[in-house]
């Protein structure tokens, strides 16, 4: 690990932590999550973690000026070549996506708590409750995405033998220090190369087998809300979570799936909400270049 700034928070429990895995290609949507975050919530200065494996310096100072023009601590963290060695990596199994389970290794050891954010997320209410939450001496806290019925959890169950809810990984409160105690790469790595063939999305499935069990569930319509699904919701709310109680209540948008809504064609209904934000960031970054 090759931490590139290496300012500390005085106070990690109380001010947040964020972190984000990413490439290159993920940089525009990297800039649109962070200005989501700091509209929602202009009180507070989080800390961001970008955990990655060789984004170019020119692209890292470009989100470095976005967060001090935010307020935000800005920490690029390099993950050296050597700490992957033995893991498997291709096109399927990204370096990326072993980076948010193996956070406890690879951050500062003053470091107690982080919450880890996809960067396909909007967040349009304020993150703190969620920071805060008592995590019961779990792992993680995370959210199952509910459908109409279970048939989708069934059969996760079923496909990797468990007996919990299938979390979804791209909202993530770690614990760091239960995570330094109980979690080695050596074991993430040794069942990705025994059970590879089994896994349909690895870091998740990771997530899921080796750590469901020490995982704290959250609500999903607040903490992980699934954009491509408005009416299951409403549905199962029987009319409550309607596009009134999404803005006032939701407070993390999460644009999961193989369509996103910076892609032309995107139809699901918050993908306007999305383009929003897009001219948001684009409005603050010519800020940004003007002073």
């Amino acid at each position: 690990m090759n931490p590139e700034q290496t300012r500390r928070p005085e106070n990690p429990r109380s001010r947040m932590q964020i972190l984000v895995t990413l490439n290159e290609n993920y940089m525009p949507q990297l800039k649109v999550l962070l200005t989501s975050i700091h509209t929602s919530q202009p009180e507070e200065s989080p800390d961001i973690w970008l955990m990655h494996s060789g984004i170019p310096d020119d692209l890292l100072a470009s989100a470095g000026r976005l967060c001090r023009f935010c307020g935000f601590g800005f920490h690029p963290v390099l993950v050296d070549d050597t700490f992957l060695k033995d893991a498997p990596v291709s096109r399927q199994y990204p370096r990326e996506m072993y980076y948010r389970l193996l956070a406890g290794s690879l951050l500062p050891e003053d470091l107690h708590r982080i919450l880890y954010l996809d960067p396909d997320i909007l967040v349009i209410n304020p993150l703190r409750p969620l920071w805060e939450t008592d995590m019961k001496g779990m792992l993680f806290a995370a959210a199952a995405h509910t459908g109409k019925t279970d048939l989708a959890s069934n059969i996760n169950q079923l496909r990797l033998g468990t007996d919990h809810d299938y979390y979804n990984s791209g909202v993530l409160l770690i614990d760091l220090d239960t995570a330094r105690k109980e979690i080695t790469a050596e074991e993430i790595f040794r069942y990705t190369k025994e059970h590879g063939k089994e896994l349909l999305l690895p870091d998740q499935d990771l997530l899921n087998i080796l750590y469901g069990q020490r995982t704290l569930a959250l609500d999903d319509s607040i903490w992980n809300y699934d954009a491509r699904n408005y009416n299951t919701y409403l549905l199962k709310s029987s009319g409550l979570c309607n596009m009134d109680w999404v803005m006032q209540n939701t407070s993390i948008l999460h644009f999961c799936g193989k369509l996103k809504p910076w892609q032309a064609g995107y139809i699901h209904r918050f993908g306007i909400l999305y383009k929003h934000y897009i001219q948001l960031t684009r409005q603050t970054l010519k800020r940004i270049s003007s002073m």
